[in-house]
């Protein structure tokens, strides 16, 4: 079976194989060494995509970069424009003035997207163990004395009575009915424990 011949070309006789190294150089010295055009549309593309995030970036993360208002308004913008076209064209605008910024200045944005990225990850795992202690503190009477440990401070008596009343009010339903939409709405003791919970977590 024959190999398929490498695309290319012919430089005084030699070879030069598309993507190699001696390739990359003769583009460079051909554009004196300017990016290609493969590259100026890849950053485009890039700087799009970094302005198209700034949009799901929390307030109180995205005041403090202090960027241009021509930038913010176009962002404005954008969050208006429904049109798929007129939305597309939008942002190639975004990225246009993206391409203005500095670098101290697209890195902030990107350490500004990173932080809220972590902090929405925290913030799940903090529910998820406030749900873990709901059902245990529900289910089982030493769940109740490893909180206390944990938590000192809790107010004993209305925890007491918030599990009594959750235990009377139901069981805990199974994680399957939980996904079939079989399980009973839970009553308000059930939920204030959540709560309970969730806000002693916050002041670890």
């Amino acid at each position: 079976m024959s190999r398929k011949p490498k695309r290319g070309y012919y430089v005084k006789g030699h070879f030069v194989a598309e993507g190699s190294e001696l390739d990359l150089e003769l583009q460079a010295e051909r554009t004196g060494g300017e990016p290609s055009k493969t590259e100026l549309k890849k950053e485009s593309t890039e700087l799009q995509k970094l302005g198209e995030s700034l949009l799901t970036l929390r307030k109180d993360l995205f005041d403090p970069l202090g960027l241009p208002d021509q930038l913010t308004d176009a962002l404005d913008e954008l969050r208006k424009i429904t049109n798929f076209e007129g939305r597309r064209r939008q942002l190639q605008y975004v990225g246009k003035l993206m391409r203005h910024l500095d670098e101290d200045t697209r890195e902030s944005i990107r350490a500004a997207l990173q932080e809220q990225q972590g902090g929405s990850a925290r913030e799940t795992l903090a529910l998820h163990e406030a749900e873990r202690w709901r059902d245990e503190l529900i289910a089982s009477d030493d769940a109740l004395q490893a909180w206390l440990d944990k938590h000192p401070e809790t107010d004993v008596q209305q925890l007491r009575a918030l599990i009594r009343q959750a235990r009377k009010d139901g069981s805990t339903p199974d994680a399957d009915a939980v996904a079939k939409g079989l399980a009973p709405r839970r009553g308000r003791a059930y939920r204030e424990i959540f709560q309970l919970v969730r806000e002693q977590m916050k002041d670890e």
